[in-house]
């Protein structure tokens, strides 16, 4: 039976929530969008989640894909329903956060969830309705300067009220500190539909996460699903490690990932693509990467990165965004690498670039293995060239030196 169906907005953050609901007893697998959802293939998965590409999309299509997800999970028997978003609680004005929370309520004839963005163990918390990041304010966060999705305020009420016309409460962390029962009490008593629930811990995720274990639709990062208990606590399922070259691409603007690939490079081969020459002559780019790529011995990890200023992502020569061209690049070289060169294990650093690459490879599930960092783990998974182990990070996740160590985690596989 599955338990927990979610619908995540990018293909890290489906990966992020999995890895939670696999730590706390879940048997879970990423599908990725436009996989058509077989109970049989599911085989005994406890959670399956959605993996969307639709943080930045039109907030028409967002919501139609998160809605047929839904219809899709509903299908295949899930009990409950879980909207996951990323932790800085992206969005514009416009959306996409309360227009797909409206639309899977709707769909699902409910008229309430929480709204709990908070993952400790990345420094999210919220407090008083506001969110932090680390000790900062959202809004005096390097997500302030987020090319697609700037966050300038930090109350989740206020960010979320434009994007909606339900009404918006908040429970407070005193509340949440007086345990299950009372949080409960708090709850019911607001009107329909969205609360907003302190969380600074991941005792206060615990505590949310059993008040609302009767309730039929939740949202959040997913630092909410460590709150949760699946069916097979103290289980982890694994993965076996598909043997091969190693590679990672990084596609994100993330102040986190570029000191990541600071870092890297300073130890490993590593390849700065020229936005000017992605823009202008992306297979010339591809194929003199490849040509690099395949000049090294096979044992090194190479690197292969868009990013050193925000401004490398944002303008082009003619001033427009090329974050479309760079995804496109890149998820060429991965697949033209897995095909040409026999490689088998690869990071991918973004979450834009994740679904490019994923989609690009045909991948259409994701089986949850060991993790790396908070919110990053290694999958197995069938791609057009054959079997992979790939790792999604998102662009804000990981320690500094984790493209580096990242890999222990599949060695131990095969020791």
């Amino acid at each position: 039976m599955i338990e927990i169906g979610a619908v995540a907005d990018d293909f890290t953050g489906a990966t992020d929530l999995a890895i939670a609901l696999r730590e706390r007893g879940f048997r879970a697998v990423v599908s990725i969008e436009d996989a058509p959802l077989d109970a049989q293939e599911l085989g005994d998965a406890d959670a399956v989640v959605v993996a969307l590409k639709t943080r930045t999309a039109p907030v028409a299509d967002a919501v139609a894909q998160s809605v047929a997800a839904v219809q899709a999970l509903e299908a295949v028997g899930s009990q409950r329903f879980y909207v996951k978003y990323c932790s800085t609680f992206d969005s514009t004005p416009q959306g996409n956060i309360g227009p797909v929370l409206d639309a899977v309520l709707d769909e699902l004839g409910e008229q309430r969830t929480i709204v709990v963005p908070s993952f400790p163990d990345n420094g999210r918390t919220v407090y008083r309705g506001h969110l932090f990041v680390g000790e900062e304010l959202l809004e005096h966060s390097p997500m302030r300067h987020h090319p697609l999705t700037p966050m300038t305020q930090s109350r989740l009420r206020d960010i979320l009220a434009p994007q909606t016309t339900r009404e918006i409460h908040e429970v407070s962390a005193p509340t949440v500190w007086e345990g299950p029962s009372a949080l409960r009490t708090a709850l019911a008593a607001e009107s329909a539909g969205y609360t907003v629930v302190d969380a600074i811990t991941d005792a206060d995720l615990e505590t949310i996460a059993t008040a609302v274990s009767d309730w039929r639709v939740v949202s959040g990062g997913a630092g909410l699903a460590l709150g949760m208990t699946g069916p097979r606590p103290g289980t982890l399922s694994q993965i076996d490690a598909v043997p091969g070259r190693r590679l990672i691409v990084c596609g994100s603007a993330s102040a986190k990932t570029r000191a990541q690939i600071a870092h890297a490079a300073a130890t490993l081969p590593a390849r700065k693509l020229d936005i000017e020459a992605v823009a202008n002559d992306p297979e010339r780019v591809i194929s003199d990467t490849l040509s690099w790529l395949g000049q090294l011995d096979a044992a090194e990890i190479p690197l292969v990165y868009t990013v050193g200023s925000l401004d490398d992502i944002r303008r082009g020569s003619d001033g427009n965004t090329v974050a479309g061209g760079i995804e496109t690049v890149l998820s060429e070289i991965v697949s033209r690498a897995a095909h040409d060169l026999g490689v088998a294990q690869v990071i991918v650093a973004g979450g834009e670039t994740s679904g490019a690459v994923v989609q690009h490879l045909g991948i259409q599930r994701l089986h949850i293995g060991p993790r790396i960092a908070p919110g990053v783990c290694w999958s197995a998974a069938d791609s057009l060239h054959g079997p992979l182990t790939i790792a999604l990070k998102s662009g804000n996740f990981g320690s500094e030196d984790m493209f580096t160590t990242a890999w222990r985690a599949l060695d131990d596989l095969t020791d």
